[in-house]
This record gives C-alpha cells, sequence and structure tokens, in this order.
C-alpha cells in the first residue's frame, strides 16, 4: 500500500498559484508535440546483457521443449506430406518418431535463439528511433535465427529422417548419416534452410512484436497470457503459410540423403516444377499452418510467461514494484 501524498491548498497563496500556473505553461510550450502513438520504455534502465541473456535462454528453452513435445505429431505429418513425391502415401504410424532426439536439440537451439534476440533486441531498440522498432524485431530475428542455424540443422535433418522412416533412432542416424555421407550430411539443406528460417523467423518476430506494442496503446495496459497467445498463433499461422513454398524445398533437400536427387536449391526447384507443377510448393500447408499458428500460441504464451516470472524473482523486484504503486 502506497503512502499518502500531501497536498496544499492553493487558493491560501494565490501568488504561489500564479508562479505555479507560469511554470505550467512555460514547461507545455518546451515539451515536443507527439502526434503518432509511441511506446516508451518508462525510467531508462542501464542495460544489463548477462541477465537479459540468462533469463532469454531459461525462457527459450522452456517455450521450446513445451510446444515441440505438444505438436510434433502434426509436424511428422506435414514432413512426410512434402517427402511424399508424385501420388505417394503417407503413414500414420509412428508419429513420435524421433521427438526424444529433436529435444535434445531443441532444446539448446530455442534457448540459444531467444538468448540472442532478446539482448538484441533491447540494444536495437535503444539505438533505433521508435518509428524504426519493427527494423529492430526484423533484425534481432534474423540474428537470432543465424545464430541458433547451427544447433538446428542437424537436429531438423535427424528428425526428418527419422519422420520418414529412415532411421530407428537419434543415435543411429548421427552415426550412419556421418559414416555415409560425412560429416557435412548433418547440415545437409543448410542453404535452403537459412532462406527460409532467417526471413520466418525474422517476420514472426517481428509481426508479434509489432502486434503486441499496437495492442497495449489500444489497451492502455499490459497483455494478459491468453492475449499473447492469440496474437502468437496470428503472427505463426501468417507466417507459415507466406513460406510453405521454402519449406518444401528445404525438406526435399534435407531428406534425399546421399542419393543426392537435387542439385541444390535452383535444381530442387527445377526438379520440382517439372516433375509435380507449381501446386507442389504448398504441399502440407494445412498442417504447416496448423502447427505453427498453434505452435505460435504455445510458445509466445509459454514465453511470456516464463519471462514474467524470471523477472519477478530479478532482485530489488518488490521494491521496484513498491515504487510504482
Amino acid at each position: 500500500m502506497c503512502p499518502p501524498s500531501l497536498t496544499m491548498d492553493v487558493k491560501s497563496s494565490p501568488a504561489g498559484s500564479s508562479h505555479a500556473l507560469k511554470n505550467k505553461m512555460s514547461n507545455s510550450q518546451l515539451e515536443p508535440q507527439k502526434f503518432f502513438a509511441s511506446v516508451s520504455m518508462g525510467e531508462e534502465k542501464p542495460f544489463d546483457f548477462l541477465r537479459i541473456l540468462f533469463e532469454g535462454v531459461i525462457a527459450g528453452g522452456t517455450a521450446g521443449v513445451v510446444v515441440e513435445t505438444a505438436l510434433y505429431p502434426i509436424d511428422t505429418i506435414k514432413t512426410r506430406l512434402q517427402a511424399a513425391r508424385g501420388g505417394g502415401k503417407i503413414l500414420l504410424k509412428g508419429l513420435y518418431s524421433g521427438l526424444a532426439g529433436n529435444l535434445a536439440g531443441v532444446l539448446p537451439a530455442s534457448a540459444i535463439f531467444v538468448g540472442v534476440y532478446e539482448p538484441t533486441k533491447q540494444k536495437l531498440l535503444q539505438s533505433f528511433p521508435e518509428n524504426l522498432s519493427a527494423v529492430a524485431h526484423l533484425t534481432a530475428g534474423a540474428i537470432g535465427g543465424a545464430a541458433s542455424s547451427l544447433i538446428r540443422v542437424p537436429t531438423e535433418v535427424v528428425k526428418q529422417r527419422m519422420q520418414t522412416g529412415q532411421f530407428a533412432s537419434a543415435p543411429d542416424a548421427v552415426r550412419l548419416i556421418v559414416a555415409k555421407e560425412g560429416f557435412k550430411g548433418l547440415y545437409a539443406g543448410y542453404g535452403s534452410f537459412l532462406l527460409r528460417d532467417l526471413p520466418f523467423d525474422a517476420i514472426q518476430f517481428c509481426i508479434y512484436e509489432q502486434l503486441r506494442i499496437g495492442y497495449k496503446l489500444a489497451a492502455r495496459r499490459d497483455l494478459n497470457d491468453p492475449e499473447n497467445a492469440i496474437i502468437g498463433a496470428f503472427a505463426g499461422a501468417l507466417t507459415g503459410a507466406v513460406t510453405t513454398p521454402l519449406d518444401v524445398i528445404k525438406t526435399r533437400l534435407m531428406v534425399q540423403g546421399s542419393a543426392n536427387q537435387y542439385k541444390g536449391i535452383i535444381g530442387c526447384v527445377q526438379t520440382i516444377v517439372r516433375e509435380e507443377g507449381t501446386q507442389a510448393f504448398l504441399k502440407g500447408i494445412g498442417p504447416r499452418v496448423l502447427w505453427i499458428g498453434i505452435g505460435g500460441s504455445i510458445f509466445f504464451g509459454v514465453l511470456e510467461r516464463t519471462k514474467q516470472l524470471l523477472a519477478q524473482r530479478r532482485p530489488g523486484a518488490q521494491k521496484e514494484n513498491f515504487k510504482q504503486c
């Protein structure tokens, strides 16, 4: 409970009242007028890189594991749809095939992504003017995606090979891929992965952050968990639909193995168009939009909740809340 504030009867001091009125008019003339809504960060605080990095790593790892476990079967169906050539049928068995090995990669990859994204975003927002906040979010998302790709790509290769029934376990997959294709086999489709995921990460996080800013301005309050989840779902579904053709190319390059059916990104595109037509680039769009839409809802909901819980445990957090009341 905040202490009561003291008030002064201005009627009893005409001179004081006149002096205060002049000061108020003078201050209002000096204060610049803002014609566009903006989000103020409040009292500027020193940039604590290690704290932001630590909280981002914990929140990102938690959100990544939760969403991957919940939606893995949908991702498996999507992968099998995209990997099927021509009118091939897909199997609906073993939808959790490769989950354990995938989580071993998703945890550090998600932790690295958010751990890099959060401090990069904070630093860019401090450096850029307010009307370029979208550029800060786009840039931070791309940098976070590039940093985490070193783990995400081998994880994705092993996961998709297991989802398509090529291997029975993650250790076997890693051992046989390295034996047959060399270490570079774990990075099959790396170029197409970056081609898909860097724009995806940048666009998804930019849409999410900008929608949150707009909503907070309109509502004049912080967002609650359901609102964060809804905005995350919309950002994920929209970005997932737009990047589906890139996802198809990435999947074909990653699952081809040592057969080398496709010679790079351009060769893959030309082969798909020649053999299956342009409609093949939209294969799996339904499961992909559903998977990423629901995934965005879960990921951002868990992410924001975890960040709030970590913020409440900071030293001096209760003292700050007392000052604000």
